[in-house]
């Protein structure tokens, strides 16, 4: 058994708690239906947001979701010129069985167009 990292990231519209919890619900769940993570499985979860999302921590809505015994870790990305606003990234590391090409990175709303140096499928 190997720990993997499974990448997600997802847009929001605005910077409220409610839209910061449910994008961050709606990528999460994605990334674990893909992959077919067991919470048991999950080592540690690490989210960041760009500098222009502050009024949540995506953490909040792993733990609304029972992930109570998993590391989790917030952080803001760099605020790079260019870069894509108002998003949030998620780096789940998960113990699997699974060979890195099987694993499925999930990019959601407007985090479709991140260019992606994943070598894994990606779902869309």
């Amino acid at each position: 058994m190997w720990c993997r990292g499974i990448r997600g990231a997802i847009t929001v519209d605005g910077n409220t708690k409610e839209e910061i919890l449910a994008a961050t619900k709606e990528l999460l769940q994605e990334i674990v239906d893909a992959n077919q993570v067991v919470l048991q499985d999950v080592a540690s979860a690490i989210f960041t947001t760009t500098p222009d999302l502050n009024a949540e921590f995506p953490a909040v809505a792993a733990r609304l979701m029972g992930w109570n015994d998993v590391a989790l870790l917030c952080g803001h990305e760099m605020s790079v010129p260019g870069s894509l606003p108002r998003c949030i990234r998620i780096l789940l590391l998960v113990n699997t069985e699974k060979e890195p090409e099987e694993i499925v990175h999930i990019y959601l709303k407007g985090a479709k167009n991140l260019r992606s140096l994943d070598r894994g499928p990606e779902k869309s």
